[in-house]
């Protein structure tokens, strides 16, 4: 089936494999932005779903020197004030939780910058003179992941909080990078030489459960959001070494039947003991849960490592679609979900 270009051009009616394909670019997008000039003690970056996902890419690079926070909630952090760098983040410019944040960062008197493609977060961005790195439309916000770290990578460069001086070139290579792993994936490669198709094959008609340490938690996260948004498939995902203290335990006794599989997301640029956190838990839950998928990141540097997890997971999850029957691009009930909130 996964060798069936009709039958692939047929489901991916959206070309969701195409975009996948191309994702490398997007490393390459130029934001024009003013510098800024102003002191900060903190970030808060609010954004939903797919446009929270570069946010958590930034954690393991850049990385940052003040203290950042993710905000997927209403209203804002209480310890907004103007030394706040609050970064609205929005693929469609309309997203409620994100507007709401954007009110209580005005109202503690943060600076603001956009990160949209339209909508009413641009509209404001404009009529209130905010910065705005103005997103390449996207047929959803997931498919955009690297266009976001490149805008926010701008947002931090700009406002003299991250020393970019080679992150450009850093940039480039690793899009050469990914542009040659990609080419391994792609639908015209045969499944006997494509090791996204043969790991599509092996989960199907399982829920996955990811796993990652620290530096590739955010790919790990990619992947269960892939998973459930392109195959409209569960999963799940947790760092380690968080997992070790808890949910370990759980895979030893109920489900007795586990309708699972487990996916490794490893680097050796973790932590040595998380790396051998692996290795041991693997030992202690042999034949108490499904044997790992181990996923060894390629690459020379942890952004490399991390990138090509992403873009594995991203053919992993499109060729689940394609196996679950399924066009991998459109989220009609979430779409549902927020027209029946406006009711």
């Amino acid at each position: 089936m996964l060798d069936d270009l009709k039958y692939i051009h047929n489901k991916d009616a959206e070309d969701a494999l195409g975009v996948a394909a191309k994702q490398w670019e997007q490393l390459e997008t130029v934001y024009d932005l003013p510098d800024t000039d102003f002191e900060v003690d903190n970030i808060v970056f609010a954004g939903m779903g797919g446009s929270a996902l570069w946010a958590l890419l930034s954690l393991t690079w850049p990385g940052y020197e003040v203290p950042f926070e993710i905000w997927r909630r209403y209203d804002g952090p209480a310890y907004m004030s103007n030394k706040t760098l609050l970064i609205v983040s929005s693929y469609s410019g309309n997203t409620e939780e994100t507007l709401s944040a954007l009110k209580a960062g005005e109202k503690a008197g943060a600076h603001i910058v956009v990160a949209a493609s339209g909508g009413k977060l641009v509209e404001i961005a404009h009529e209130k003179g905010y910065p705005v790195a103005l997103l390449p439309k996207a047929s959803q916000p997931r498919f955009g992941a690297l266009n976001g770290l490149k805008s926010l990578v701008t947002i931090l460069e700009k406002a003299g909080l991250v020393s970019t001086e080679g992150a450009e070139k850093t940039l480039h290579e690793t899009a050469q990078f990914l542009k040659a792993e990609i080419s391994n994936w792609l639908p015209d490669v045969p499944t006997a030489n494509n090791l996204a198709k043969q790991l599509a094959l092996e989960i199907a008609g399982t829920s996955p459960v990811i796993y990652a340490g620290p530096k590739m938690f955010p790919a790990a996260y990619k992947w269960k959001i892939s998973f459930n948004e392109n195959a409209k498939n569960i999963a799940w995902c947790n760092e380690i070494p968080e997992f070790s203290h808890n949910e370990f335990l759980g895979w030893t006794s109920h489900p007795v039947d586990k309708p699972y599989s487990v996916i490794d997301l490893r680097s050796t640029f973790e932590h040595g003991r998380v790396q051998k956190r692996f290795l041991v838990t693997e030992r202690l839950l042999s034949g108490q849960r499904p044997a790992p998928h181990v996923v060894d990141a390629k690459g020379d540097s942890p952004l490399e490592h991390l990138l090509y997890c992403v873009a594995f997971g991203d053919f992993v999850s499109l060729y689940t679609a394609l196996l679950n029957g399924l066009n991998p691009t459109p989220v009609d009930l979430i779409e549902k979900m927020k027209k029946a909130l406006d009711e």
